[in-house]
This record gives C-alpha cells, structure tokens and sequence, in this order.
C-alpha cells in the first residue's frame, strides 16, 4: 500500500512541502487541469508534474484523472476521435513514470452535494446531502453547489437535452466500448485504469448512472476483463448507497481495487448525511472493517484521504482541506500497519 494525498498542482493552496510533512504520505495525486477536456496532454506538462513532485522527495504515480468526453460518454460519432487522444494521455503518461488513472464515466455531474460547509455542531464544516434541498433544484434554472462555474446555463441545458433518450444500459455500453479501445494503450503504458463508482450511486436529474453497486462492478469487470480495468474503492461514493455491503465489496474486489479513498459520512436520515473525520467512531461506515478485508484480501494499490472537514479556522477548497486530511493520512496508515500486523500474528497461530 502507498499513501498519497490529492493535490491540485502549482496553484493549490496547499505546498508540495507541506504535504510531505505527513508522516506516512509518499506521493500526490494530481492531474494537468489546462487542457480542455479531449485533448492531448503534452509530455512536458506531465514531465513537469513528476518534476515538481520528485523535487519534493514525492512521488507521481496516481493520475486523477483523464477526464472522459461527453461525446464519448454519448456514444455520438465523434468519440472514436476524443478516445485517441486518450489512448495518447495514456501513453504519454506511461512514458512519465504514471501507474494508475483514476477516472469516472458520469454523465455531466461527477459529484454531487447540496452544501459545501455544512457546519457541525463542533465548528468545523464540510460537504452534506440533503434529499429536500436537491428536490428543490431546478435543472431548468440550476445553481448546484460546487458546479455553478462548470457549464453556462445554456451549455447545461444543452448537455441535458443530448442525454434524454440514453438509458443505463446505452450508457454501459458506451463504457464497455471506451475500455475496450483504450485497454491495449494502458496495457502498453503499464497503467492500471482505476473507474471512480458514481456519487451518489443513483440517478440524478434523469441521467442515468452506471457503476455504483456490486452487480454493476461485476458486470463490468465481466465485459471487460483485463486486469488493467480495475477501479477506485470510494467509500464516501459507494457508502452514499445504503444498500451497498461496503466490507464484503472490499473483500470481492480487494485485488481489482488500484486506487482506495477513504472517508467517512454519517447518516442523518435514510437518506441525508454529512462528511466526517475518518474514524470509524466519526460516521456510519466502518472504516477498519473495510481496511481489514482490503488488506486481508490482497490489496496492495494507492490510498488516499478523501475528503476532510474545513478544521482550526482553515477557509480551504471544501473537502480538500490540510488538516483533516493529514489527520486522516495519519488515521488510516496507523490502521492498515496494525490490521498487517494483526492478520500476520494470526497467520503464524
């Protein structure tokens, strides 16, 4: 297992420095974030990624991500151009020492949340869902939280009309279609494609979604079975999923798993939670059972803190805070050390 820490290039707010204060953290996730969405990404720009980090003493294995066109999401006529571009990032990414890409196949959103700095009862804050305010959301009129600079009102509208008509199993489709062109490329890179599950794993303003449960991951890795299709252990996405069985699918998948986040929510309602601190005494979701059958069952990819409260006063990108996420680092790290342990103490009884 190695521990990273997602960082958002020159620009974010947190240095390369910093995040090698973090006892544990060997590496950052990262990604070139001035490329339009489709086209090439220059080898220098990459190079310059991996420079910057190795500078540091860090690694930059973890890419997240190479985001996947609408069009070819769409099925439309022109994806078959948009996936050579990606089959080149793969390889030009290969080339830069890159391991794993993190990616995700959601229609338009890739994340949803109804507040940003939800405030808790200890001063902190941090991203929630709340199935009355996402009722009230208009997606004729939309202003969502965190993705009211992403498209105008008019390129949403747009985007919106293109995908009636597509049903989830169009939209598998179109999946399928995408690994299988662009498997040979990361096979060649030595890059493992790690898919992000859908958040929330369930539809949203009509579009369908595709990998959120544990019948859509076998389905996929079914259709697609090399073993560079692998995917990303979100257990804030997956967990959103009350019906989701989250150690058992550790368990299942642990060695198709390249890319683990971890974090915690805690329910409020059948359908309402908010983001927490990582420990499993934070939230709902047992972290240190997930931990165990990740571990127990061969995992040995990428983990990451996902995200973390806003803590001590810091006004951070909301989720992607130091603080909470170093103290997650630290949290997580200490329990796959002694989860290793303790599998190999019973082992040698």
């Amino acid at each position: 297992m190695k521990m990273t820490f997602r960082w958002y290039g020159p620009n974010d707010c947190i240095p390369l420095e910093y995040i090698k204060q973090i006892q544990g953290v060997s590496g950052v996730v990262t990604a070139v974030y001035d490329v339009p969405v489709g086209k090439v990404w220059e080898r220098e720009k990459i190079d310059e990624l991996v420079r910057l980090c190795r500078e540091k003493g860090l690694e930059c294995e973890v890419i997240e991500s190479i985001p996947v066109h609408e069009d070819i999401k769409l099925g439309l006529s022109s994806r078959d151009e948009y996936i050579d571009a990606y089959r080149q990032n793969l390889l030009n990414c290969g080339k830069a020492g890159v391991k794993c890409v993190c990616y995700n196949f959601m229609p338009v959103f890739d994340w949803l949340r109804t507040n940003l700095r939800y405030v808790h009862a200890d001063g902190s804050n941090s991203l929630a869902y709340s199935e009355a305010d996402f009722k009230k959301l208009d997606p004729n009129n939309l202003h969502l939280p965190g993705w009211d600079e992403s498209y105008s009102q008019s390129e949403l509208a747009g985007l919106l009309k293109k995908y009636e008509g597509v049903t989830h199993e169009k939209l598998f489709d179109n999946l399928v279609y995408f690994l299988r062109a662009i498997m040979p490329a990361a096979e060649e890179a030595g890059i493992r494609m790690a898919i992000h599950p859908d958040d929330p794993p369930w539809d949203v303003f009509g579009l369908p979604r595709v990998v959120g449960s544990e019948a859509d991951f076998d389905r996929l890795f079914a259709a697609v079975p090399s073993e560079n299709n692998g995917m990303t252990f979100c257990t804030g996405s997956l967990g959103a999923g009350r019906f989701n069985d989250l150690p058992k699918m550790a368990a299942k998948y642990a060695k198709r798993v390249y890319f683990a986040h971890l974090r915690q929510l805690k329910f409020v309602s059948d359908t309402d939670f908010y983001e927490n601190g990582h420990a499993t005494s934070e939230g709902s979701l047992d972290i240190y059972a997930i931990v165990r059958a990740l571990v127990k069952g061969g995992f040995d990819g990428y983990v990451r803190p996902d995200h973390g409260r806003n803590v001590w006063g810091e006004d951070a990108k909301p989720g992607y805070g130091l603080y909470d996420r170093a103290m997650g680092a630290a949290y997580l790290g200490g329990l796959f050390e002694a989860v290793s342990k303790d599998l190999e103490q019973e082992k040698s009884k």
